[in-house]
Formats: C-alpha cells, sequence, structure tokens
C-alpha cells in the first residue's frame, strides 16, 4: 500500500525522483535524527575524580590513567576507555537511568557540535578538593581547572544555541560531582607524618577540606547548577588497597574509617547549609559510604563472593600496585565487590547507582533523584 500511494504522489508532482532514491533519503533523514541528541533529553554534567572519570586522563601525561587492558574488559566495547572500572561507571548508569547517551570526556576530540548539547564528563583521576592533592600523579586536572573548562564549555555552547539557550540547558542539567576521597588516602594519609597530618588534626582537616569544598559548590551554582548530586567518600578502610595496607585480619582500617564519619555526616550539614541559604534545594547529598557498606559487610546478600579481594591486582586482596594485563584476574567480575585496588565493580556501582535514584533518607538527602526528576518534569 506505502509503495502503490509514493508512486502515485512522485507521479502527481511530475518529479522524476523513483521510489528507491526517496526511501534512501527518508532512511538518512532518520539516522540524523538518531544521532542528534533529543530536544527533550536533560544535560548531564560531571565532575570530580576517577570515580566518575570518563577518560580525561587518557590525554594527559599522568600516571593515574586506565586506558590499558584489562580495564573496558566488560565495557560494550570490550576495550579500555579510560574509565577506572571493568565496565560502566556511576555517571554512564546515571544516564542510562535517564535515558540518555553516556557523557564524552571534556578532553574528547569529538565532543564537538551537537554532541556538547548531551553534556560533558570533566573528572580527572587523581584529583581532590585541595590542590596538593594527588600531586605525585603530576599533570590531573584539578577541580579548579574543571570549573574553568565548564566556562569554556558554555561558550562553545552558546555558538551553537545561544547565551540564552545555553544557559536554559545548564540551569535545567543534572550536575554530578564526587570529591573528598583522594584529599584523605593520596594527601593526609598518604604518607607517615604526612605535610597535611602534620599541619591539623584529622577533626580540623575534616572542617578545612569541607570549608574548600564549600567554596567549589558555590562555585558551581555560579556558573548556573541548580540539580547538583555530591557524594560522600566511599568506604576508605575497606577498600582492597588500604586492606593490603593497613590491615592484617581482613578488617576495614579504623583510622580511614574514622575519617569518613567524621566527614561524611559534616558534608551533608554543608551541603544544607547551603540549600538554606540559596533558598532552594540545589545540592542533593549522597551517603555513598553507606551504600557501599550494604554490600561490604553482607556481600552474599548482593550475589557477591567477596568484598575484601579485587577482581584484578596483586599482592595481600589483590591491592597492590596498579591493575595491568600482568595482574591477577578474576574470571566473572559480576562476583567481586572491587574491581582494583580503589575501585567497585560494574555490578557495585549498578547497586550504588540505584541507590541514587531510589533510596530512602538513609542513604539521600533531602531527596534521591527519582524524587529529583519527577519535580522537574512537573515545572
Amino acid at each position: 500500500m506505502f509503495h502503490i500511494r509514493s508512486s502515485i504522489i512522485i507521479h502527481k508532482m511530475g518529479c522524476s525522483f523513483s521510489f528507491s532514491a526517496l526511501w534512501m533519503v527518508f532512511n538518512l533523514v532518520l539516522a540524523l535524527s538518531a544521532m542528534a541528541p533529543r530536544a527533550d533529553a536533560r544535560a548531564f554534567f560531571v565532575f570530580g575524580d576517577s570515580l566518575v572519570d570518563n577518560g580525561n586522563n587518557n590525554y594527559l601525561a599522568t600516571s593515574a590513567r586506565a586506558d590499558s587492558p584489562p580495564y573496558g574488559i566488560d565495557y560494550p566495547t570490550h576495550r579500555p576507555t579510560g574509565r577506572f572500572s571493568n565496565g560502566l561507571n556511576i555517571p554512564d548508569l546515571i544516564s542510562e537511568q535517564m535515558g540518555t547517551e553516556p557523557t564524552r570526556a571534556y578532553l574528547d576530540p569529538s565532543l564537538s557540535g551537537n554532541n556538547l548539547l548531551v553534556g560533558a564528563n570533566f573528572a580527572s583521576a587523581g584529583v581532590g578538593i585541595l590542590n596538593d592533592t594527588g600531586i605525585q600523579f603530576l599533570n590531573i586536572i584539578r577541580i579548579a581547572q574543571q570549573l574553568e573548562y565548564f566556562q569554556q564549555y558554555q561558550t562553545r555552547v552558546s555558538r551553537l544555541i545561544g547565551s540564552a539557550g545555553t544557559r536554559r540547558l545548564v540551569n535545567e542539567a543534572l550536575v554530578l560531582i564526587t570529591l573528598g576521597g583522594n584529599d584523605f588516602v593520596n594527601n593526609y594519609y598518604l604518607v607517615p607524618f604526612s605535610a597535611r597530618s602534620r599541619q591539623f588534626s584529622l577533626p580540623d582537616y575534616v572542617r578545612y577540606i569541607l570549608s574548600e569544598y564549600r567554596k567549589v559548590l558555590r562555585r558551581l551554582y555560579e556558573l548556573g547548577a541548580r540539580r547538583v548530586l555530591v557524594t560522600g567518600t566511599g568506604p576508605m578502610g575497606c577498600v582492597p588497597g588500604e586492606l593490603a595496607r593497613r590491615s592484617r585480619t581482613g578488617e576495614c582500617d579504623v583510622e580511614l574509617q574514622r575519617a569518613g564519619a567524621l566527614y561524611n555526616p559534616q558534608l551533608i550539614q554543608m551541603v544544607n547549609g547551603l540549600n538554606s541559604e540559596i533558598g532552594s534545594d540545589v545540592f542533593i547529598a549522597a551517603n555513598t559510604m553507606q551504600m557501599s557498606f550494604d554490600f561490604i559487610f553482607n556481600p552474599q546478600a548482593y550475589g557477591f563472593v567477596t568484598s575484601k579481594i579485587a577482581c584484578c591486582g596483586q599482592g595481600p586482596y589483590n591491592g597492590i600496585g596498579l591493575c595491568t594485563p600482568l595482574s591477577n584476574l578474576c574470571p566473572n567480575r559480576d562476583l567481586y565487590g572491587f574491581w582494583d585496588a580503589f575501585h567497585p565493580s560494574e555490578k557495585a556501582n549498578r547497586i550504588i547507582a540505584q541507590r541514587l535514584f531510589t533510596g530512602d533518607d538513609k542513604y539521600m538527602t533531602p531527596m534521591n533523584l527519582s524524587t529529583v526528576l519527577a519535580l522537574d518534569t512537573k515545572k
């Protein structure tokens, strides 16, 4: 029926265009529309460290990188992407849940044209809240530079959709920021008697980095962010890398756990204070330590055989050194809570991402991401 009617229409128009040519044009239009971001899709921006880096460090002269096998072994391409994961990381899973394509690393040359409208990932493995965090990794994108790139991004997008369109895109976007863990494991506790540990007692250090973090979040707000998911530190004393360094019995390191126990509740207080000051629930705090504790202390309930031993690594708990082609590698990543010495497996990331969307006030303050998306849809 379609063939007959189409032929009649073409004939009546006196057009020499064949149906096969028309069909090719029709398919081309469909393909181009599929490539363009959906007009109603929400942009997504990511800031932070290796837990959320989608490959920026691939383009930097740094030792903090994940661009060689077996990283990415379970990614759709089965190739390393710069994500510190066997597969997808938390930003990927948030995008998946929102029904949008993953954000690209800001330094990725393919992030141009309409791809910019999806958002951008500015995160860089090794960074912290403080500029001196991660200095051993040399060339990384510190958080101040990530914010400068965000400004640069907005200038680039304004050339595509104008300044008013860019402002609206940024205001309506979801933003994820993950910082803090490196300020402990790669700064305060990096070596005995570090410069920061000599300068501050632990409670004073926590207050100091949170005061600096507050400035970062305030700057994000000034740059147009209106929905910002702020994650706490993970279970720093329980990751395989710290078990290998600090634990003789397999129990979580007490001192690093004390640091997280001090930091995370005060982070929530700081976020609540910022929201009160602004007069709106701009910042959403995620208790990622509690989310991780669920599968760390009861791994079998989540289908893991262990949450102490990394899938990829060497030494005690597979927690020494980097994950490389020469490392021990587990055959089934879904049975391990941790992929490498410091980073969750994709399956563990999925558990965390699910809590971000549906978790109650034990995990999310003042609301979860499903509630955020539902409220914003009604506006």
